[in-house]
């Protein structure tokens, strides 16, 4: 979303890029190999989700109302579940239960979430909105330790500091 945001002529000030390539130093080291590092096939598939966020993000910075755009991406992406699961079904075991709990979890924390990352994009520069993007490991980070019981670690500790200052020094550097 950076490089979107630069192609399409955003120019962060020295504050903002130190500030992108703290938050940026902080990601990798939360994602170097080590003992509690992800495995790289987990870490590409990260990265991979992460830039097809960045897409997603993008095209629905120019969306028309947030509401009825996720609620069209959700009954489309309703549908292609549906048929997977139906053609996958001998090989899965549905439990009733265990599907509406997804659906709901899904369909409503999901749904809310992105309703509000839509609502919130308008006002947000492409390379704002990426700034900001990059606190969610952080973010997820500690929602692990809170309630799943992950332990804290000095480089999770380091690198969230990196990445939520990091993000901090880029919004800062873009008001002065």
């Amino acid at each position: 979303m950076i490089c979107y945001g630069l192609w399409r002529g955003e120019r962060p000030t020295w504050a903002s890029g130190a500030g992108y390539l703290c938050a940026l130093a902080g990601m990798a080291g939360l994602m170097l190999p080590g003992v509690t590092a992800p495995p790289l096939s987990g870490a590409a598939l990260m990265i991979a989700s992460g830039i097809a966020w960045g897409f997603f993000s993008i095209r629905g910075k120019g969306a028309g109302d947030p509401v009825l755009v996720i609620a069209g991406s959700f009954v489309r992406a309703s549908l292609f579940a549906v048929l997977l699961a139906v053609a996958a079904s001998p090989i899965l075991s549905l439990d009733t239960r265990g599907v509406m709990w997804a659906v709901l979890s899904g369909g409503l924390t999901s749904g809310v979430g992105y309703v509000l990352w839509y609502t919130a994009l308008r006002g947000l520069s492409v390379t704002s909105a990426a700034t900001v993007q990059l606190t969610v490991p952080a973010i997820a980070a500690a929602g692990g330790v809170a309630f799943l019981g992950e332990s804290i670690s000095l480089r999770l500790v380091l690198a969230s500091a990196a990445i939520l200052g990091g993000v901090a020094i880029a919004l800062a550097g873009k008001r002065s």
